[in-house]
């Protein structure tokens, strides 16, 4: 199972690298969405450097950004490529093959979104270094990269459960819109979570989203050893608890898996 999955990520890589222009064109996006951000922060902070909001000076909030839409961006569009499958039949070929459906989606999602984020990172750090200044988040990176594998991988299970849907309404793109809209909200992409209100702040709390998006990007800004522990354990529980739920979904849609194509 190692080494499929290990092939399958080297192709995935490769196929990845071939597509120059549509790196560009994400990265350009990207620059393009944090300017926005930045030029409304600093109007919030009114340019000022060193006032508080939430726990966050508008340097950290900058770079809290930057980490949340790396990890978004980073994410290939699982859902659609399921869906497709579906309709043109695919899905019968991905299914005959010796690794899992589901273990062969994470192998491409794995090996896609890992070079995506550093691609972002890199791209989001620059403009963020060159409006408020250089990173000083000491063992914060640590725990960024530590939250950031989790972080994924729930992402992931979120996208292969709508994906998963497809087998049994084909059309999956308007559950695909709410996730993404619950994940810019409450997943804390667009707004620290700190920021939001209490009685919201206690809903998130029991959700999957915050553990995508807000733990690593606020504990690269908020570095807190203890904290971290907790987070990355809580990410665990959610992994666990999305992937039974992932393959429980996939188990009674192949069962009822109806191919209109191929």
């Amino acid at each position: 199972m190692g080494r499929k999955a290990f092939a399958v990520g080297r192709i995935t890589f490769r196929h990845q690298l071939a597509y120059k222009t549509d790196f560009v064109m994400r990265c350009f996006f990207l620059l393009f969405i944090l300017y926005v951000f930045i030029q409304l922060w600093s109007a919030a902070y009114d340019g000022n450097f060193t006032t508080v909001i939430a726990g966050f000076t508008l340097k950290q909030i900058v770079w809290y950004l930057v980490f949340t839409e790396a990890l978004t961006l980073a994410a290939p569009p699982v859902c659609t490529r399921i869906e497709e499958e579906v309709k043109n039949g695919d899905v019968a070929i991905r299914l005959t093959r010796p690794q899992s459906y589901v273990a062969y989606h994470f192998s491409v999602f794995a090996s896609e979104a890992l070079l995506r984020f550093f691609v972002h990172l890199i791209v989001g750090s620059a403009i963020a270094w060159a409006f408020v200044g250089a990173p000083s988040f000491g063992f914060g990176w640590m725990g960024l990269l530590a939250l950031s594998a989790g972080a994924l991988t729930i992402t992931f299970l979120l996208l292969m459960l709508v994906g998963l849907c497809a087998f049994w309404v084909e059309e999956t793109s308007g559950l695909y819109f709410v996730l993404q809209k619950l994940q810019f909200t409450i997943g804390g992409m667009l707004l620290p979570i700190d920021l939001m209100p209490e009685w919201l702040q206690r809903v998130c709390a029991w959700l999957p989203f915050q553990a995508a998006l807000y733990f690593p990007a606020r504990m690269a800004v908020h570095y807190d050893a203890a904290l971290l522990a907790g987070q990355a354990g809580i990410q665990a529980a959610w992994i666990v608890g999305l992937g039974l739920a992932v393959g429980w979904l996939y188990r009674r849609g192949v069962t009822k898996l109806h191919v209109n194509g191929g």
